[in-house]
């Protein structure tokens, strides 16, 4: 049974008293925070596409004796400004600093003082680069490089005229020792980077999951392939075991074979887990059941997914609704929770390979899918307007962002309640501004108004986290 309780005092800062549980609760909304959507990083460029994936920096979260908070978010903007077509923009990871100042009060905050709640400070960046140095970039890989060394055939926008690696970054997992793994959705593959950002090492997925069209390898992510994953729905989920030895990776809905072909028959989606204490080898592999639209049931992709407890992994699926998007009210966008524990392991099994482990959307009988929780709603009217935000209407600055792709986890600190925590969720604003520039041009997005780079944060219970692996 997972729970919600009520917040009815009014409180910045020090935490109210709340009802104990061994079971999860979302204890609500208690900050909101933005980048404005013309903000310029180190590079000129605009800053945007930040809640693509967000990461704590490992140590950096510390709480005030006024009850406040600081820390570093690293966050990782997907392939640029591609509301039209794709551009030559350089993979890149964001540093910013904020502080958060949880608000438990249930009056309502102004829009300016409940973006004070979480005061965001961008500080540094970081690009990406490949083999010999050369710059990543975000245009469509329409080829593809073959494999050399240890690298498998990566996609690149063309072999002759731009032999550069394309990237389409969605998940981002900090090491201690300053590396980082990041997954995409063009491969869809795992890449691990050095600190300053050079390519280390690349992961491939099994046969099944690489996309085939004509019986080649098609990496362009504009066009549907006959097998593999779907277009743009690659590697969108990753975390990482608290001690980094094991690696998670989710596709963002189901495969072409599994059903991708339409959107009312792709929600079993596939769940990766690799050894990575050494050189990285494939040891699970499991189906996990994507939500459904009640009406229509359209599948309710995922957006990221969040190491608990092993068995158990938070997991963001959600519409496109809100700002951003033609359509500003949203029917479904939740922090949700699904659980491996009883599902079937495929890993090394046919379905690796040419099997289908859910053709036309059903599930084979030999399969048992893990078990999913709907747990947080990030549409709750009454905690967006305890911020000053809505969910429908008005498309105005207020108006809740359509995707919102990023989560990480920060403790509480607080003693009485030692298994509260802070969850930060991210939108991607997909780089909408008026006043933009990418790839050395100025541009005023097609969408017609800007979109802020959102972020909120939750207080909530997780019991079945172990004690001290988040901090």
């Amino acid at each position: 049974m997972l729970a919600t309780v009520g917040l009815s005092i009014l409180l910045f800062g020090s935490s109210p008293a709340f009802s104990q549980s061994t079971a999860p609760v979302n204890k609500g909304l208690v900050a909101f925070g933005y980048i404005p959507a013309n903000a310029r990083d180190s590079t000129g460029e605009t800053i945007g596409g930040l809640g693509s994936a967000i990461a704590l920096k490992p140590g950096s979260f510390t709480k005030a004796a006024d009850g406040t908070f600081k820390g570093t978010l690293v966050v990782q903007p997907d392939r640029g400004y591609n509301v039209d077509v794709t551009v030559d923009y350089q993979s890149r990871q964001h540093y910013v600093n904020f502080v958060l100042t949880p608000y438990y009060g249930s009056s309502p905050l102004s829009f300016t003082d409940a973006a004070n709640t979480l005061k965001l400070t961008y500080k540094k960046s970081i690009l990406y680069k490949e083999r010999w140095g050369k710059a990543t970039t975000g245009l469509d890989p329409l080829s593809a490089r073959p494999a050399w060394t240890i690298d498998p055939i990566l996609p690149v926008p063309d072999i002759q005229t731009k032999n550069r690696l394309s990237l389409d970054p969605e998940g981002l997992i900090l090491n201690r020792d300053g590396t980082f793994w990041t997954s995409d959705e063009y491969g869809p593959y795992i890449y691990r980077f050095l600190p300053e950002g050079t390519l280390a090492y690349v992961i491939s997925p099994p046969t099944a999951v690489i996309p085939r069209l004509g019986g080649a390898i098609n990496f362009s992510g504009e066009i549907d392939p006959d097998s593999g994953r779907a277009a743009n729905q690659g590697f969108e989920g990753l975390t990482v075991s608290p001690d980094g030895h094991k690696l998670y990776a989710m596709l963002q809905s189901a495969t072409m074979q599994d059903g991708g072909t339409d959107d009312k028959t792709s929600r079993y989606a596939r769940l990766f887990v690799y050894d990575v204490k050494l050189i990285p080898k494939l040891i699970g592999e499991y189906v996990v059941p994507l939500p459904q639209t009640a009406k229509k049931k359209k599948t309710l992709a995922q957006s990221d997914i969040h190491y608990l407890d092993g068995q158990k992994f938070l997991v963001l699926s959600r519409d496109g609704h809100g700002n951003g998007d033609d359509e500003s009210l949203s029917d479904y966008k939740s922090v949700d929770i699904f659980d491996i524990s009883g599902a079937t392991d495929i890993h090394g099994t046919q379905y690796d390979n040419s099997t289908a482990v859910s053709p036309g959307g059903v599930l084979a009988a030999d399969v048992v899918p893990a078990t999913y929780t709907p747990f947080l709603s990030l549409i709750d009217g009454t905690q967006l307007s305890r911020f000053g935000l809505h969910n429908g209407g008005a498309f105005d600055q207020q108006l809740i962002a359509g995707k919102w792709e990023g989560t990480a986890l920060a403790p509480c600190k607080d003693p009485e309640y030692p298994d509260d925590y802070f969850l930060f969720v991210g939108a991607d604003n997909d780089f909408n501004t008026l006043d933009g520039t990418m790839v050395g041009q100025p541009y005023s997005t097609s969408y017609g108004s800007d979109v802020d780079n959102q972020f909120l944060v939750y207080r909530v219970t997780l019991p079945m986290v172990p004690r001290g692996s988040i901090g």
